[in-house]
């Protein structure tokens, strides 16, 4: 049995008319008589009772007429969703980010706009820590990240970035440094203890500015742990600037750098080679975007 012997026989059982049914499909009536007389005998049953003026089904057709038409929707639809999911308009796509990535905003907009083109796409996204994403990306665990750039990335995956931005310095709301008018010198900070965030490169580029080797005394993880450790004064960090406008947490104050600015930014990260027609739909889209510069002024 095939489908086309169900799609035969349903336009048959509706027709009730050999020669219409045929019109219908666009064959013939004897290749019809033909092709119901094969699902008959593969049944070992009678389907319909015909005389010279009627067609009728027989109790077998009646009964088999409901699962024929429950089966070729069901082809249908497998046929459909595969389609879909060929063409990306289905699937699912798991993110993993950093939270600076949200508080740029980078995260929200890219998956606000691909879930507006694709809102068949069910996508999961979770924070993770920075530096496991890359792998997590070639293990397959996720799909997609966003992470905090510069960072290095293995051959078999890119980046694309979305946002730029600068580093600032976050002291505690009562330190003495904050009394200094204008943006700090890089060596004004040499005697610190820093609270070192997922991407360090702020706190060793201010060091070498400085000539001293930064003091760590703790590496929290996410932003809002670093936060909290200067608000307690547990010591300063060097984070980006985008948080200033996004977080408002007691105990903490930011003031600018001065110099040439300490570049940082946030970017998405994706495998070179990707199978996924949702994953790619999403990469295709995020690749056409500018990258948005959020550059504060010196004057915090």
């Amino acid at each position: 049995m095939e489908l086309r012997h169900l799609r035969y026989f349903i336009a048959v059982a509706e027709e009730l008319h050999f020669a219409r049914a045929a019109e219908r499909l666009g064959i013939s009536a004897p290749t019809l008589t033909v092709q119901i007389q094969e699902l008959e005998h593969t049944l070992r049953a009678r389907l319909f009772t015909r005389s010279k003026r009627s067609v009728a089904l027989t109790p077998a057709g009646e009964a088999f007429l409901g699962e024929a038409r429950l089966a070729l929707a069901q082809f249908e639809r497998a046929q459909s969703v595969g389609q879909r999911a060929g063409r990306g308009e289905i699937g699912r796509i798991e993110i993993g980010y950093v939270g600076s990535a949200a508080y740029s905003g980078a995260l929200q907009t890219q998956i606000q706009r691909f879930r507006a083109a694709r809102p068949d796409v069910e996508i999961v996204a979770t924070e993770q820590p920075m530096d496991e994403l890359p792998g997590m990306l070639e293990q397959g665990r996720v799909d997609i990240g966003f992470v905090r750039i510069p960072m290095q990335l293995p051959s078999a995956l890119m980046a694309h970035a979305l946002v730029h931005d600068v580093f600032c310095a976050v002291l505690p709301s009562r330190h003495a440094l904050l009394k200094v008018a204008g943006p700090l010198h890089a060596k004004a900070l040499a005697g610190e203890t820093f609270i070192v965030p997922e991407q360090p490169l702020g706190t060793y580029e201010i060091g070498r500015r400085g000539r001293f080797t930064p003091r760590i005394g703790a590496v929290p993880g996410s932003l809002i742990a670093v936060l909290t450790q200067v608000s307690v004064g547990a010591g300063v960090a060097i984070v980006p600037s985008v948080l200033k406008d996004v977080i408002d947490m007691p105990g903490v104050r930011f003031k600018p750098l001065a110099g040439k600015p300490v570049i940082s930014g946030v970017a998405g990260i994706f495998r070179r080679q990707e199978r996924s027609a949702a994953v790619s739909a999403f990469i295709q889209k995020m690749r056409a975007t500018a990258a948005l510069s959020v550059i504060y002024p010196q004057r915090l």
